[in-house]
Protein backbone atom coordinates (compact mmCIF):
# COMPACT_ATOMS: atom_id res chain seq x y z
CA UNK A 1 0.00 0.00 0.00
CA UNK A 2 2.76 2.43 0.91
CA UNK A 3 4.34 3.84 -2.33
CA UNK A 4 8.01 3.03 -2.41
CA UNK A 5 9.18 6.82 -1.96
CA UNK A 6 7.15 6.97 1.02
CA UNK A 7 9.00 4.20 2.78
CA UNK A 8 12.35 5.58 3.49
CA UNK A 9 10.72 8.79 5.10
CA UNK A 10 8.85 6.49 7.49
CA UNK A 11 11.97 4.95 8.19
CA UNK A 12 13.52 7.92 8.83
CA UNK A 13 11.13 10.21 10.53
CA UNK A 14 11.67 13.50 12.03
CA UNK A 15 13.84 13.10 14.82
CA UNK A 16 12.62 16.48 16.00
CA UNK A 17 9.08 15.42 16.09
CA UNK A 18 10.33 12.28 18.00
CA UNK A 19 11.94 13.91 20.70
CA UNK A 20 8.95 16.31 20.86
CA UNK A 21 6.41 13.42 21.25
CA UNK A 22 9.05 11.83 23.88
CA UNK A 23 8.85 14.80 25.57
CA UNK A 24 5.04 14.46 25.85
CA UNK A 25 5.38 10.95 26.91
CA UNK A 26 7.69 12.17 29.86
CA UNK A 27 5.57 14.63 30.79
CA UNK A 28 3.12 12.38 31.52
CA UNK A 29 5.18 10.44 33.71
CA UNK A 30 8.15 13.03 35.88
CA UNK A 31 5.67 16.14 35.27
CA UNK A 32 5.84 18.81 32.83
CA UNK A 33 7.82 20.76 35.12
CA UNK A 34 10.62 18.61 35.52
CA UNK A 35 10.97 17.79 31.56
CA UNK A 36 13.51 20.07 29.68
CA UNK A 37 12.29 19.92 26.48
CA UNK A 38 14.13 21.60 23.83
CA UNK A 39 13.58 19.85 20.77
CA UNK A 40 10.92 21.69 18.80
CA UNK A 41 11.27 25.03 17.27
CA UNK A 42 7.94 26.18 18.82
CA UNK A 43 7.99 29.60 19.94
CA UNK A 44 7.03 30.17 23.54
CA UNK A 45 6.98 34.01 23.21
CA UNK A 46 3.17 34.63 22.62
CA UNK A 47 2.30 36.56 18.97
CA UNK A 48 1.48 40.36 19.20
CA UNK A 49 -1.58 41.30 20.87
CA UNK A 50 -2.03 43.26 17.69
CA UNK A 51 -2.28 40.38 15.80
CA UNK A 52 -5.41 39.07 17.80
CA UNK A 53 -6.90 42.08 17.59
CA UNK A 54 -6.55 42.04 13.83
CA UNK A 55 -8.12 38.35 13.61
CA UNK A 56 -11.39 39.41 15.44
CA UNK A 57 -11.21 43.08 13.71
CA UNK A 58 -11.07 41.43 10.31
CA UNK A 59 -13.83 38.72 11.14
CA UNK A 60 -16.04 41.82 12.25
CA UNK A 61 -15.38 44.73 9.90
CA UNK A 62 -14.64 43.16 6.17
CA UNK A 63 -17.14 40.74 4.18
CA UNK A 64 -17.12 36.85 4.76
CA UNK A 65 -17.16 36.38 1.14
CA UNK A 66 -14.06 37.98 1.14
CA UNK A 67 -12.45 36.66 4.61
CA UNK A 68 -13.35 33.19 3.92
CA UNK A 69 -13.35 33.07 0.03
CA UNK A 70 -11.46 32.44 -2.39
CA UNK A 71 -8.76 34.14 -4.61
CA UNK A 72 -6.06 34.56 -7.33
CA UNK A 73 -3.47 31.32 -6.44
CA UNK A 74 -1.05 33.98 -5.52
CA UNK A 75 -3.01 35.93 -2.95
CA UNK A 76 -4.68 39.02 -2.56
CA UNK A 77 -3.09 41.53 -4.20
CA UNK A 78 -3.70 44.38 -1.78
CA UNK A 79 -1.52 42.34 1.07
CA UNK A 80 0.83 41.58 -1.63
CA UNK A 81 1.45 45.63 -1.96
CA UNK A 82 1.76 46.01 1.97
CA UNK A 83 4.48 43.16 2.28
CA UNK A 84 5.72 44.71 -0.78
CA UNK A 85 5.71 48.17 0.33
CA UNK A 86 7.27 47.16 3.96
CA UNK A 87 10.24 45.31 2.13
CA UNK A 88 10.76 48.63 0.27
CA UNK A 89 10.57 50.60 3.47
CA UNK A 90 12.65 48.65 5.24
CA UNK A 91 15.71 47.46 2.92
CA UNK A 92 15.34 49.92 -0.04
CA UNK A 93 14.18 47.73 -2.81
CA UNK A 94 11.43 48.36 -5.13
CA UNK A 95 9.28 45.62 -4.99
CA UNK A 96 5.77 45.63 -6.26
CA UNK A 97 3.18 43.71 -5.79
CA UNK A 98 3.55 41.45 -8.64
CA UNK A 99 7.03 39.81 -6.55
CA UNK A 100 4.89 38.33 -3.59
CA UNK A 101 3.00 35.32 -3.64
CA UNK A 102 1.51 34.31 -0.61
CA UNK A 103 1.78 30.77 0.22
CA UNK A 104 1.68 28.40 3.45
CA UNK A 105 4.37 29.23 4.82
CA UNK A 106 7.73 29.08 3.85
CA UNK A 107 8.28 25.38 3.67
CA UNK A 108 5.29 25.24 1.17
CA UNK A 109 7.10 28.30 -0.49
CA UNK A 110 10.11 26.10 -1.21
CA UNK A 111 7.99 23.76 -2.28
CA UNK A 112 6.22 25.89 -4.93
CA UNK A 113 9.39 27.10 -6.15
CA UNK A 114 11.58 23.92 -6.38
CA UNK A 115 8.39 21.99 -8.51
CA UNK A 116 8.56 25.73 -10.52
CA UNK A 117 12.05 25.08 -11.47
CA UNK A 118 13.18 21.37 -10.96
CA UNK A 119 13.44 19.36 -13.63
CA UNK A 120 14.47 15.62 -13.05
CA UNK A 121 18.81 15.00 -11.93
CA UNK A 122 18.55 18.82 -11.40
CA UNK A 123 21.12 19.51 -8.45
CA UNK A 124 20.27 21.67 -5.43
CA UNK A 125 23.29 22.38 -3.48
CA UNK A 126 22.97 22.82 0.39
CA UNK A 127 24.91 24.31 2.93
CA UNK A 128 25.65 21.88 5.81
CA UNK A 129 24.08 22.03 8.85
CA UNK A 130 21.03 22.73 7.48
CA UNK A 131 17.06 21.45 7.97
CA UNK A 132 17.40 18.27 6.72
CA UNK A 133 13.67 18.50 5.10
CA UNK A 134 15.22 20.44 2.42
CA UNK A 135 16.34 16.69 0.98
CA UNK A 136 12.81 15.52 0.91
CA UNK A 137 11.54 19.00 -0.63
CA UNK A 138 14.05 18.38 -3.36
CA UNK A 139 12.86 14.50 -3.75
CA UNK A 140 10.06 15.43 -4.39
CA UNK A 141 10.42 16.53 -7.67
CA UNK A 142 13.16 14.62 -8.52
CA UNK A 143 16.09 16.70 -8.01
CA UNK A 144 19.58 15.45 -6.62
CA UNK A 145 20.81 17.07 -3.53
CA UNK A 146 24.28 18.24 -3.46
CA UNK A 147 25.62 18.69 0.29
CA UNK A 148 28.23 21.17 0.81
CA UNK A 149 30.14 20.33 4.26
CA UNK A 150 30.29 22.38 7.23
CA UNK A 151 33.20 24.73 8.90
CA UNK A 152 32.87 23.71 12.13
CA UNK A 153 35.28 26.66 13.13
CA UNK A 154 32.28 29.16 13.08
CA UNK A 155 29.44 27.51 10.70
CA UNK A 156 29.79 29.86 8.12
CA UNK A 157 29.27 28.21 4.95
CA UNK A 158 32.34 26.22 3.26
CA UNK A 159 33.00 28.52 0.14
CA UNK A 160 35.69 26.45 -1.22
CA UNK A 161 33.76 23.15 -1.70
CA UNK A 162 30.90 25.12 -2.45
CA UNK A 163 32.40 26.45 -5.86
CA UNK A 164 33.80 22.99 -6.43
CA UNK A 165 30.20 21.63 -6.17
CA UNK A 166 28.47 23.68 -8.52
CA UNK A 167 28.20 22.39 -12.25
CA UNK A 168 26.58 22.65 -15.08
CA UNK A 169 23.52 20.46 -13.20
CA UNK A 170 23.27 23.00 -10.89
CA UNK A 171 19.85 24.79 -11.00
CA UNK A 172 19.80 25.81 -7.40
CA UNK A 173 21.34 26.58 -4.43
CA UNK A 174 19.24 27.24 -0.98
CA UNK A 175 20.30 28.96 1.67
CA UNK A 176 19.29 29.66 5.85
CA UNK A 177 20.49 32.90 7.34
CA UNK A 178 19.52 33.54 10.55
CA UNK A 179 20.82 29.44 10.46
CA UNK A 180 18.75 26.58 11.60
CA UNK A 181 20.32 24.32 13.41
CA UNK A 182 23.31 26.69 14.49
CA UNK A 183 21.90 30.32 14.81
CA UNK A 184 24.91 31.70 12.75
CA UNK A 185 24.02 34.58 10.37
CA UNK A 186 25.91 34.79 7.34
CA UNK A 187 28.14 37.45 7.18
CA UNK A 188 27.76 40.36 4.47
CA UNK A 189 31.48 38.78 2.94
CA UNK A 190 29.73 35.68 2.89
CA UNK A 191 26.48 36.46 0.87
CA UNK A 192 28.70 38.61 -1.54
CA UNK A 193 31.38 35.69 -2.23
CA UNK A 194 28.64 33.40 -2.75
CA UNK A 195 27.18 35.90 -5.09
CA UNK A 196 30.32 36.43 -6.75
CA UNK A 197 30.70 32.50 -7.25
CA UNK A 198 27.17 32.38 -8.78
CA UNK A 199 27.47 34.37 -11.12
CA UNK A 200 31.07 33.26 -12.13
CA UNK A 201 29.24 29.95 -12.68
CA UNK A 202 26.31 31.45 -14.41
CA UNK A 203 28.33 32.45 -16.83
CA UNK A 204 30.96 30.11 -17.39
CA UNK A 205 27.55 27.13 -18.07
CA UNK A 206 25.52 29.67 -19.79
CA UNK A 207 23.11 28.60 -17.04
CA UNK A 208 20.69 29.98 -14.45
CA UNK A 209 21.80 29.17 -10.92
CA UNK A 210 18.52 30.55 -8.79
CA UNK A 211 19.07 31.50 -5.15
CA UNK A 212 16.37 30.72 -2.58
CA UNK A 213 17.09 31.99 0.87
CA UNK A 214 14.85 30.33 2.95
CA UNK A 215 13.88 33.45 5.79
CA UNK A 216 11.95 32.41 8.72
CA UNK A 217 14.15 33.80 11.04
CA UNK A 218 15.12 37.19 9.59
CA UNK A 219 13.87 39.23 12.28
CA UNK A 220 15.71 37.42 15.21
CA UNK A 221 18.96 38.65 15.51
CA UNK A 222 20.76 39.89 18.68
CA UNK A 223 23.53 42.47 19.43
CA UNK A 224 23.00 44.33 16.37
CA UNK A 225 23.86 42.12 13.76
CA UNK A 226 22.81 43.15 10.28
CA UNK A 227 21.25 40.26 8.39
CA UNK A 228 21.89 40.61 4.61
CA UNK A 229 18.85 40.91 2.32
CA UNK A 230 20.17 38.84 -0.45
CA UNK A 231 18.31 40.32 -3.07
CA UNK A 232 20.28 43.13 -3.14
CA UNK A 233 23.87 40.49 -3.87
CA UNK A 234 22.36 38.29 -6.55
CA UNK A 235 20.22 38.76 -9.17
CA UNK A 236 18.84 35.47 -9.89
CA UNK A 237 17.76 35.10 -5.50
CA UNK A 238 14.06 34.20 -4.67
CA UNK A 239 13.38 34.73 -0.98
CA UNK A 240 11.03 31.99 0.77
CA UNK A 241 9.25 34.08 4.10
CA UNK A 242 7.47 32.70 6.76
CA UNK A 243 5.65 34.86 10.11
CA UNK A 244 5.81 31.15 12.01
CA UNK A 245 9.02 32.82 14.08
CA UNK A 246 8.74 36.76 13.39
CA UNK A 247 5.11 36.35 14.52
CA UNK A 248 4.62 33.07 16.87
CA UNK A 249 2.39 31.97 14.23
CA UNK A 250 4.00 28.86 13.25
CA UNK A 251 0.00 26.92 13.19
CA UNK A 252 -0.87 29.75 10.83
CA UNK A 253 0.58 28.44 8.24
CA UNK A 254 1.18 32.00 6.36
CA UNK A 255 4.37 32.98 4.42
CA UNK A 256 5.33 34.40 1.29
CA UNK A 257 7.35 34.00 -1.74
CA UNK A 258 9.49 37.04 -3.15
CA UNK A 259 10.16 36.93 -6.91
CA UNK A 260 12.06 40.40 -8.02
CA UNK A 261 12.21 41.83 -10.98
CA UNK A 262 15.65 40.61 -11.76
CA UNK A 263 15.02 37.22 -11.55
CA UNK A 264 15.44 35.26 -15.06
CA UNK A 265 12.13 35.24 -16.78
CA UNK A 266 10.49 36.71 -13.85
CA UNK A 267 6.94 37.15 -15.07
CA UNK A 268 7.15 33.04 -16.34
CA UNK A 269 8.50 32.12 -12.71
CA UNK A 270 5.45 33.88 -11.45
CA UNK A 271 3.02 32.25 -13.55
CA UNK A 272 4.84 28.82 -12.84
CA UNK A 273 4.89 29.42 -8.84
CA UNK A 274 1.61 30.73 -8.84
CA UNK A 275 0.48 27.55 -10.74
CA UNK A 276 2.16 24.99 -8.59
CA UNK A 277 0.78 27.17 -5.60
CA UNK A 278 -2.31 25.28 -7.07
CA UNK A 279 -1.89 21.99 -8.16
CA UNK A 280 0.56 21.07 -4.87
CA UNK A 281 -3.02 21.29 -3.19
CA UNK A 282 -2.22 24.62 -1.43
CA UNK A 283 -4.84 26.52 -3.81
CA UNK A 284 -4.08 29.85 -1.85
CA UNK A 285 -2.55 30.68 1.40
CA UNK A 286 -5.02 30.91 4.41
CA UNK A 287 -7.09 33.87 3.77
CA UNK A 288 -8.08 35.24 6.25
CA UNK A 289 -4.45 35.12 8.10
CA UNK A 290 -3.68 37.23 4.40
CA UNK A 291 -6.27 39.40 5.61
CA UNK A 292 -4.58 39.48 9.16
CA UNK A 293 -0.99 40.25 8.10
CA UNK A 294 -2.01 43.54 5.84
CA UNK A 295 -2.62 44.60 9.34
CA UNK A 296 0.34 43.73 10.94
CA UNK A 297 3.02 43.64 8.36
CA UNK A 298 4.84 46.00 10.26
CA UNK A 299 4.45 44.32 13.75
CA UNK A 300 7.45 42.36 15.70
CA UNK A 301 7.76 39.66 18.34
CA UNK A 302 9.42 40.00 21.36
CA UNK A 303 12.78 39.98 20.72
CA UNK A 304 14.08 40.45 23.97
CA UNK A 305 12.85 37.89 25.42
CA UNK A 306 14.55 35.40 22.59
CA UNK A 307 18.05 37.11 23.42
CA UNK A 308 17.61 36.43 27.34
CA UNK A 309 17.44 33.12 26.82
CA UNK A 310 20.39 32.84 24.40
CA UNK A 311 22.34 34.37 26.86
CA UNK A 312 21.09 32.80 29.87
CA UNK A 313 21.53 29.09 28.79
CA UNK A 314 24.43 30.30 26.40
CA UNK A 315 26.91 31.81 29.78
CA UNK A 316 25.83 28.65 31.80
CA UNK A 317 26.72 25.89 29.26
CA UNK A 318 29.86 27.46 28.49
CA UNK A 319 30.91 27.97 32.07
CA UNK A 320 29.81 24.23 32.46
CA UNK A 321 32.45 23.10 29.68
CA UNK A 322 30.28 22.61 27.18
CA UNK A 323 31.68 24.09 23.81
CA UNK A 324 29.54 26.21 21.20
CA UNK A 325 29.62 28.78 18.59
CA UNK A 326 27.25 31.74 20.26
CA UNK A 327 24.18 32.37 17.88
CA UNK A 328 23.88 35.55 16.51
CA UNK A 329 20.10 34.61 15.44
CA UNK A 330 17.25 32.47 15.45
CA UNK A 331 16.92 30.65 18.90
CA UNK A 332 18.83 27.67 18.28
CA UNK A 333 22.44 26.72 20.75
CA UNK A 334 24.24 23.96 18.70
CA UNK A 335 26.64 22.17 21.26
CA UNK A 336 29.31 20.19 20.50
CA UNK A 337 28.68 16.70 22.05
CA UNK A 338 31.09 15.63 24.56
CA UNK A 339 31.65 12.21 22.77
CA UNK A 340 31.78 11.39 19.30
CA UNK A 341 28.28 9.85 19.09
CA UNK A 342 25.80 12.33 19.62
CA UNK A 343 23.10 10.18 19.57
CA UNK A 344 24.57 8.63 22.83
CA UNK A 345 24.88 12.06 24.38
CA UNK A 346 21.26 12.77 23.72
CA UNK A 347 20.47 9.56 25.26
CA UNK A 348 22.58 10.68 28.25
CA UNK A 349 20.77 14.24 28.28
CA UNK A 350 17.12 12.23 28.31
CA UNK A 351 17.94 9.98 31.52
CA UNK A 352 18.36 13.58 33.14
CA UNK A 353 15.05 15.08 31.05
CA UNK A 354 16.70 17.36 29.19
CA UNK A 355 15.57 16.62 25.44
CA UNK A 356 17.67 17.72 22.42
CA UNK A 357 18.02 16.74 18.82
CA UNK A 358 21.44 15.01 17.44
CA UNK A 359 23.07 16.90 14.90
CA UNK A 360 23.09 13.90 12.39
CA UNK A 361 19.13 15.15 11.89
CA UNK A 362 21.13 18.22 10.55
CA UNK A 363 23.82 16.48 8.25
CA UNK A 364 26.36 17.49 11.04
CA UNK A 365 27.19 14.51 13.88
CA UNK A 366 29.17 15.40 16.61
CA UNK A 367 26.17 18.48 17.40
CA UNK A 368 23.17 18.68 19.35
CA UNK A 369 20.74 21.51 18.51
CA UNK A 370 18.84 23.13 21.70
CA UNK A 371 16.11 25.00 21.16
CA UNK A 372 15.89 27.81 23.15
CA UNK A 373 12.37 29.44 22.43
CA UNK A 374 11.14 28.27 25.93
CA UNK A 375 10.30 29.92 28.89
CA UNK A 376 12.67 31.87 30.55
CA UNK A 377 11.81 30.06 33.47
CA UNK A 378 12.54 26.80 32.13
CA UNK A 379 15.40 27.36 31.11
CA UNK A 380 16.57 28.37 34.91
CA UNK A 381 15.13 24.88 36.19
CA UNK A 382 17.04 22.66 33.79
CA UNK A 383 20.76 24.44 34.44
CA UNK A 384 20.96 21.70 37.29
CA UNK A 385 20.03 18.75 35.01
CA UNK A 386 22.63 20.19 32.34
CA UNK A 387 25.35 20.64 35.05
CA UNK A 388 24.80 17.37 35.98
CA UNK A 389 25.15 16.00 32.37
CA UNK A 390 28.56 17.89 32.21
CA UNK A 391 29.72 16.37 35.53
CA UNK A 392 29.01 12.68 34.19
CA UNK A 393 31.51 13.62 31.26
CA UNK A 394 33.98 14.80 33.85
CA UNK A 395 33.64 18.15 31.79
CA UNK A 396 36.65 20.87 33.63
CA UNK A 397 33.97 23.90 34.78
CA UNK A 398 31.00 21.43 35.39
CA UNK A 399 32.18 21.68 39.38
CA UNK A 400 32.72 24.97 39.81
Amino acid sequence: MISERMKPLLQNNSAIRVMFEEGKRMAEIYGAENVFDFSLGNPNVPAPEAVNQAILDVLREEPSVFVHGYMSNAGYEDVRDAIAQSLNRRFQTKFHKDNVLMTVGAASGMNVILKAVLNPGDEVVVFAPYFLEYGAYVRNYDGHLVTVSPDTKDFQPNLLEFEEKINQNTKVVIINTPNNPTGVVYSEDTITRISQILQRKQEAYGTSILLISDEPYRELAYDGVMVPFVTKYYDNTVVCYSYSKSLSLPGERIGYVLIPDQVSNNKELFCAASIANRVLGCVNAPSLMQRVIKRCVEEKTNVAAYDKNRNRLYQALVQYGFQCVKPEGAFYLFVKSPEEDEKHFCEVCKRYCILVVPGTSFACSGYVRIAYCVSYEQIERSLEAFRAVAREYGLSQAEK
